[in-house]
């Protein structure tokens, strides 16, 4: 238990919290830790609905906490719960969700089943008097999202969504240095994620195609927005502190042409009140470029996966570049539209700096579950996470639909909380 401590502590002297102030400004729900040495005694008993590839992953973090006690999986594929009980061997095995939900012996639950069980189980979970870590996204289409945290609101109960990047010591540095205007005002902010495969798994028999590759049908998944967009878009909001409004966007299967009906490649801009453009992509038959967030502002570029900044000021361009550049002034000089102070828009020979001084080594993860079992001991929801994370489903639930009807989608009135920009008088 001490190493768990001493690593909360270092992890929040490292990013300057520990005096709180600016930082906590930007990333609020960091205040979780401010009791972690007051609810060492405690044990929060857990559930986890849906231990599959994901569920697992979490697991492996999950079981490390000493103020957890895994007593429940429920899973209808014996292979996740076989593998789930190599982690949490004196888990109790159910295969109906509902009566995990009627134990006494949970406290809370984590809940990694496909995109489309998500709405049915958080709410009955809540209703059963269970606190909920819910993985992203949390529906298929807002008005869904909206329900759940409706009844997150009415009962009470904990309510967190997978969205680790809150998480991150990366992000949160970049963010109190976003918002306390070290890199100017931000202009654009693109993101992207790119992969090369086809995004299927073994399926050990035909019938349970649809079961294992639900991502590919859109009866079960909204694709590529739901399923990588919702970890990067959370990411503009966050930095511009508002909501982007306008969202339009196209896609369509270019490549894996496999009998999926959900989207191989997808492109989104959404747009900011002031005018500020958030675009993502994604495509899955070219991984070159990987995935990232470029935020930029006028007077520097932050790509916070990589963990590094760039300020717009470098050093001179090498004897040659600056050669070519006079050579091309004496081109275009007399030209109108050009005159002699043009030069060619090159790519910056910029390495930049490492945000926390040294490559980036984890991505919240860890943090994430452990702020939700601290939550859950001391019965208080963080700011600002349930609200992040219904933004983040919502914002990628509106790209999906925009792809879908061709059409430019506005945010609903009806399904804007009261937050940052957004105001709603229905809550």
């Amino acid at each position: 238990m001490g190493n768990a401590l001493l690593d909360r502590r270092t992890f929040l002297k490292n990013i300057g919290i520990m005096g709180g102030g600016l930082l906590l400004a930007s990333s609020p729900w960091l205040s979780t830790f401010a009791e972690v040495d007051h609810t060492i005694n405690y044990k929060v008993r857990l559930g986890i609905i849906g231990p599959g590839s994901r569920g697992c992953f979490l697991l492996k973090f999950i079981q490390k906490n000493p103020k957890v006690e895994i007593v429940g999986i429920c899973d209808i594929y014996q292979k996740s719960i076989d593998n789930a009980l190599k982690i949490a061997p004196k888990a109790k095995v159910y295969k109906d969700y509902r009566a995990l939900l009627d134990s006494n012996e949970i406290d809370a639950v984590i809940i990694t089943t496909p995109l489309f069980l998500h709405k049915e189980m958080v709410i009955a979970a809540m209703d059963a008097g269970k606190h909920v870590f819910c993985e992203k996204a949390l529906a298929m289409n807002v008005k869904d999202c909206w329900q759940m945290y409706m009844k997150h609101k009415a009962t009470g109960k904990i309510f967190f969504t997978g969205q680790q990047r809150l998480f991150d010591p990366r992000y949160i540095k970049v963010m109190e240095m976003i918002h306390t205007g070290v890199f100017g005002n931000i202009e654009g902010i693109h993101t992207f994620w790119y992969r090369n495969g086809d995004w299927r798994r073994n399926v050990p028999s035909p019938e349970l195609e649809r079961l294992i590759n639900w991502r590919l049908y859109k009866e079960y998944s909204c694709g590529l927005m739901t399923e990588l967009g919702c970890h990067q878009l959370q990411i503009g909001s966050w930095a511009m502190r508002a909501i982007p409004n306008k969202v339009m966007g196209h896609g369509a299967i270019t490549h894996w042409k496999d009998g999926r009906d959900v989207d191989d490649n997808i492109s989104c801009i959404y747009i900011f009140d002031n005018g500020v453009k958030l675009t993502f992509d994604s495509v899955i038959s070219n991984q070159f470029y990987g995935l990232e967030e470029q935020i930029l502002g006028n007077l520097g570029t932050v790509e916070p996966e990589k963990g590094k900044f760039y300020f717009e000021k470098t050093p001179p361009a090498p004897g040659f570049l600056q050669l070519l550049n006079q050579i091309e002034n004496q081109l275009f000089d007399a030209i109108p539209f050009a005159g002699s102070s043009w030069e060619p828009e090159t790519m910056k020979n910029n390495k930049g700096e490492y945000i926390l001084g040294e490559r980036p080594r984890t991505d919240g993860t860890s943090l994430l579950l452990d702020a939700y079992i601290e939550a859950v001991i001391i019965g208080k929801q963080p700011q600002n996470i349930a609200e992040e994370g219904y933004y983040a489903s919502a914002l990628t639930l509106l790209g999906y639909q925009a792809i879908e009807e061709e059409r430019i989608i506005t945010f609903p009135d009806e399904f804007k909380l009261d937050y940052l920009n957004h105001k709603n008088t229905q809550i």
